[in-house]
């Protein structure tokens, strides 16, 4: 099984930022990747749209507000991957207030491809991500 992680600090409060990213759905507020998000099942699965119409369908399998995280597993995706689990997490940056630490971490089975291919797959996908929610959240 692979795995990545990326992390980054942001300059928001942890509260600022799980407002923001912490629904499940909440995707299409800041990825640009996701611009289209459908809740099934009351909630606990979103079908995710990208922006060339391939459909990735994500189960929510772990949630929890109060320590900031969320876990989910791919369910339908165009990826190279099986075995796809994903988790979000927000922590607080010691000493500041006015600053978060984001981490984006997964692990899967690679299908068709190496493990290093799939890795640097969801390492660009997580990276590209956190820069878009520090766009966001920098406006």
């Amino acid at each position: 099984m692979a795995t990545t992680s990326v992390s980054r600090v942001l300059p928001a409060s942890p509260e600022r930022v799980w407002d923001l990213i912490g629904g499940f759905h909440a995707l299409i507020d800041w990825l640009p990747y996701i611009p289209e998000s459908t809740m099934l099942e009351g909630g606990r699965v979103r079908r995710l749209t990208n922006p060339d119409g391939e459909v990735i369908v994500e189960r929510l399998m772990d949630f929890s507000e109060a320590e900031r995280h969320y876990t989910y597993a791919i369910v339908e995706a165009p990826f190279p991957v099986t075995g796809y689990l994903s988790t979000l997490r927000v922590h607080a940056v010691p000493g500041r207030e006015d600053a978060s630490e984001v981490q984006w971490s997964g692990c899967f089975t690679p299908v068709g491809v190496s493990e290093g291919e799939a890795v640097d797959l969801f390492t660009t996908i997580f990276r590209d991500g956190l820069e878009a929610l520090h766009n966001v959240l920098a406006t």
